[in-house]
C-alpha cells in the first residue's frame, strides 16, 4: 500500500488508519488469542457505519482481504490478518435501550459487559454468553449460547433486525420482512454476507438471579454427568446449568490448599422467580457430595463476569467443539477420562441447548442444531507458549474422545481454523441455502476470513 492510498484512506474515515511502522501497530494488531501473530497492511478503527463503508471499499477497490473484528475472541484470529485490511469495530460500543418495547439497539463492536450494563439499569435482558469481554457480534452471528439460553432462546433467537454493509458497498436495514433472506443466513451463518454495524434485540425481565458454582471431587465426574443429563432434561426453563471440568480458582470459597485442583464444577443461573431457586439448584447438590460451594443472589451481569479475571486478554488458545443428541455412558466415560486431565485455566463446559431454544425449527434460522441438546466446548487456554504442543495435544484427544458420540458437526464460535473442513457439518442441512444467499450477497467470496461458505 503506497503512501498516497494510505492517506486516502485517512481522508475517508473519522476513525483512525494504522499502518506498519505507526507506535500503535503492534497494539492494533493484537487479538484476545496471543496464538495469532499476523501482520494485516492496515487497522481503521471504525467509529460509525461511515468508517466501516469507507474499509469495505477501500479493501475491495484495492484487492485486499478484509478481516472484521467486534469483541476480538475469535479463537482462529479473523479478527486480524497477514496483509489484509482490518475493519475494527472496538470503538463501535454504544447501546441504546428502548425500556417500553423492551428492545436494545447495539453497536457492531459492543462486548456483552456493554450489554448487560445498559439493560440492567431497565431490569432487562437477553441471552449472552459467560465471558463479559465477549463480542455481541461474533456471538449472535453463530448463535449465541449462555447461561439464559434455555429461558430465552440463543442470541441469535432474540435478533429483531441489523444494519449490514455488504461486499458491494450498500448499507442494508435487515429485518424478516426486509431483505429476509439476509436476516435469515446472519443468524448462525457467522460473518460469511457482511459487516454488522449493528444489532437490534428483544429484551426480556432479567435482574437479579440465583446464580454460582458448586464444585465435586473428580471421583464423582461420573455421578454428576449422570444426575445433571436426567435432570437438565426436565428443568423449569429459567434454569441454566452446565458442568465444567476446572482447575480451581483462587477464589474466596476454595481453600487455599485446593488452588489449582482439578475439580469437576456445575455453574447454575436461576432466572426465575427468587423464591423459587433453592428448590430448582438443590438436585444438583444431591448428584454428590459438595466439595465448596458459592451460589446465592446476585445480579446477572456479575454472574457474567465470574470467569473474566480468570481469561485476560494474551492466553494461548485452541479449542474444539461438538454437539450432541444424548450425553450417553460412554460420553460420559469419555469425559471422565480427559476432563480431569486439563491444563492451567483450560476447561470443558456442556451446555444445554434445550429449553426454549428447541422451540425453533432447524430450518428458521441458518442454526441448524435445534435437534441436538448439549454442546461441548473444549476450550484450551494457558500462558505459555512453551506449552502449546501439549496442550493442544489434549484438547485434539479429548475432542477424539467425544466424537463418536457426537455430532458430525461443531459449534461455529468454538471452532479452532484447522476445522474449516468440518464447514458442511457445522452448518449442515442449512448450508444448500447458505451457499444460495452467499452467492446472492457476496458472490466472490469477498467475506472470506471467517468459517467460510464458499459461494
Amino acid at each position: 500500500m503506497g503512501k498516497q492510498s494510505v492517506e486516502e484512506l485517512t481522508s475517508r474515515v473519522h476513525g483512525a488508519v494504522i499502518t506498519p511502522g505507526d507506535a500503535r501497530y503492534d497494539e492494533a494488531r493484537r487479538v484476545y488469542n496471543a496464538m495469532i501473530d499476523r501482520k494485516p497492511t492496515a487497522v481503521v478503527r471504525c467509529v460509525n457505519a461511515g468508517d466501516v463503508l469507507a474499509a469495505v471499499g477501500f479493501a475491495r477497490e484495492n484487492g485486499f482481504d478484509l478481516a472484521i473484528r467486534g469483541g476480538g475472541h475469535s479463537v482462529p484470529g479473523y479478527g486480524t490478518w497477514d496483509d489484509a485490511v482490518v475493519a475494527d469495530l472496538s470503538a463501535m460500543r454504544g447501546v441504546r435501550v428502548d425500556p417500553v418495547r423492551r428492545t436494545a439497539r447495539v453497536e457492531g463492536g459492543a462486548t456483552l459487559a456493554d450489554l448487560d450494563a445498559a439493560t440492567h439499569a431497565f431490569g432487562l435482558g437477553v441471552t449472552g454468553g459467560v465471558v463479559s469481554t465477549t463480542g455481541v457480534g461474533g456471538l449472535t452471528l453463530g448463535g449465541g449460547f449462555g447461561h439464559l439460553a434455555r429461558h430465552l432462546g440463543l442470541t441469535c433467537d432474540n435478533l429483531l433486525s441489523a444494519d449490514v454493509v455488504t461486499a458491494d458497498g450498500r448499507f442494508l436495514m435487515v429485518t424478516e420482512h426486509e431483505h429476509p433472506d439476509l436476516f435469515w443466513a446472519l443468524r448462525g451463518g457467522t460473518g460469511n454476507f457482511g459487516v454488522v454495524t449493528s444489532f437490534e434485540f428483544r429484551l426480556s425481565p432479567v435482574s437479579e438471579v440465583l446464580g454460582g458454582l458448586m464444585f465435586f471431587e473428580l471421583e464423582h465426574t461420573e455421578s454428576v454427568l449422570r444426575h445433571y443429563r436426567e435432570y437438565i432434561a426436565v428443568a423449569p426453563e429459567q434454569l441454566g446449568a452446565f458442568p465444567a471440568f476446572h482447575n480451581a480458582p483462587p477464589l474466596p470459597f476454595v481453600p487455599e490448599e485446593r488452588h489449582g485442583d482439578p475439580l469437576i464444577a456445575v455453574v447454575v443461573c436461576w432466572s426465575g422467580p427468587m423464591a423459587e431457586g433453592e428448590r430448582a439448584v438443590q438436585p444438583f447438590r444431591e448428584a454428590a457430595p459438595v466439595a465448596f460451594e458459592s451460589v446465592g443472589p446476585l445480579p446477572y451481569p456479575v454472574l457474567q463476569t465470574m470467569f473474566d479475571q480468570l481469561l485476560p486478554p494474551g492466553l494461548q488458545h485452541y479449542w474444539k467443539s461438538a454437539f450432541a443428541v444424548r450425553l450417553t455412558d460412554e460420553a460420559i466415560a469419555a469425559h471422565a477420562a480427559h476432563g480431569p486431565k486439563v491444563p492451567s485455566v483450560s476447561a470443558c463446559h456442556i451446555y444445554p441447548i434445550n429449553g426454549a431454544c428447541h422451540r425453533i425449527a432447524p430450518e428458521e434460522t441458518a442454526f441448524s442444531y435445534r435437534d441436538a441438546t448439549f454442546a461441548t466446548v473444549i476450550a484450551g487456554m494457558w500462558p505459555d507458549p512453551a506449552e502449546n504442543a501439549v496442550n493442544t495435544a489434549w484438547v485434539k484427544d479429548y475432542y477424539r474422545a467425544i466424537a463418536p458420540h457426537s455430532s458430525a458437526g461443531g459449534y461455529v464460535n468454538f471452532v479452532a481454523d484447522d476445522d474449516q473442513e468440518r464447514v458442511t457439518d457445522d452448518y449442515r442441512d442449512n448450508y444448500t441455502r447458505l451457499i444460495e444467499i452467499k452467492r446472492a450477497y457476496d458472490p466472490d467470496n469477498f467475506f472470506h476470513v471467517n468459517h467460510n461458505i464458499r459461494p
